[in-house]
């Protein structure tokens, strides 16, 4: 929960939100969680737009700066885009605990620094696509916040084997969208090329897709995706593929079925109307590395004891109301183990 609060300073638009949780935190002495949002819709007199957004967390932040220039709405949209992140790495190096429901820290986190343009090109019938090309440095440290090139069981965490890798990456993103009464389709395909401009930047090609579809059956609606990819090239473990949570197989931790070049996710939900804004639901979601966890070096989901494959079952509830949309999951993994998701999305002041 939170509090947000819009001050208009001219033609600028300030929106504030504040989490706040901060009350919980003061007797640890830690940051409040809070998110800053600032908007200008006319930097330079000819409808150029600024966006800053900062969320900061416990253990994260994440600070984007975006600039547009107005241009023909048949001609492609351009951004300029700067980034900087730091967040705990789970997803590949975190361990798995409470058979595989939980993932606690691996004293990974990944500082990342990005600078570059997006191009949105015109929608055509249900297609829509963005290129984008971008600058991209990454650091790891530890949770002190130093510089490390090798996790706790001395394996290195960078490609490079510095205490940093730089790459150039150019990446296109298209997106099919088909909605009427009864069903809908969706597809996203991802295609990111590493670009060695110098000796030593990372050479990759990374390929990922979804493809979902949602078909209305009497009163209920059942809803299956499929999720996968695959990169060949230059690697560093962060970029492998992380298997296992709430957006992916649900039961597990961040990651805890596995983690490799390759990846492929099944999930499948049944929502079931009670009454008017509540639904129930009942799900499955199951995911495999394709065997290629061995080819990420330093093999860090071998050395975690990571299955590799896994299942999970369960049901929940979904509550749709003026404020948002609510959900909580009780899921169940292979281990028998249960977990407990919440949340919150498509949130309006």
């Amino acid at each position: 929960m939170g509090a947000q609060q819009s001050i208009h300073a001219g033609k600028a638009k300030i929106d504030v939100n504040i989490d706040l949780t901060h009350k919980l935190c003061a007797a640890c002495m830690l940051p409040p969680p809070f998110s800053l949002c600032l908007k200008h819709p006319n930097l330079f007199g000819k409808s150029e737009k600024l966006d800053i957004l900062w969320d900061k967390g416990l253990y994260d932040s994440n600070l984007l700066i975006a600039y547009r220039r107005p241009r023909p709405e048949w001609l492609s949209q351009q951004s300029f885009v700067i980034q900087h992140s730091i967040a705990p790495e789970i997803g590949v190096h975190g361990l798995p605990i409470e058979n595989f429901s939980r993932s606690g820290s691996g004293g990974v986190n990944l500082c990342r620094f990005s600078a570059g343009v997006d191009v949105n090109e015109p929608a055509s019938s249900n297609w829509s696509s963005t290129t984008s090309i971008k600058f991209e440095h990454i650091r790891p440290v530890n949770d002190d916040g130093r510089s490390i090139i090798e996790d706790l069981d001395g394996f290195p965490v960078t490609c490079s084997g510095r205490p940093h890798d730089s790459m150039f990456v150019l990446k296109q993103e298209s997106n099919y969208a088909m909605v009427n009464d009864r069903s809908f389709s969706q597809l996203n395909f991802q295609i990111e090329q590493g670009i060695p401009l110098l000796s030593k930047w990372l050479i990759f090609n990374r390929f990922k897709f979804v493809a979902s579809k949602g078909v209305k059956l009497g009163p209920t609606f059942l809803v299956t995706s499929l999720t996968g990819g695959s990169i060949v090239g230059d690697m560093a473990p962060y970029q492998a593929f992380a298997i296992g949570g709430l957006n992916s197989v649900r039961g597990y931790g961040e990651g805890a079925v596995g983690s490799g070049r390759s990846c492929l996710i099944v999930n499948n939900e049944l929502t079931i109307p009670i009454r008017n804004g509540l639904e129930g639901a009942i799900f499955m979601d199951c995911g495999t590395d394709l065997g290629s966890s061995h080819h990420v070096p330093g093999n860090p989901a071998l050395r975690q004891g990571k299955p590799g494959s896994g299942v999970g079952f369960g049901y929940g509830l979904r509550f749709h109301s003026r404020f948002g949309k609510f959900r909580i999951d009780y899921a169940f993994n292979a281990f028998q183990q249960k977990t407990v998701y919440f949340g919150i999305g498509n949130v309006t002041s």
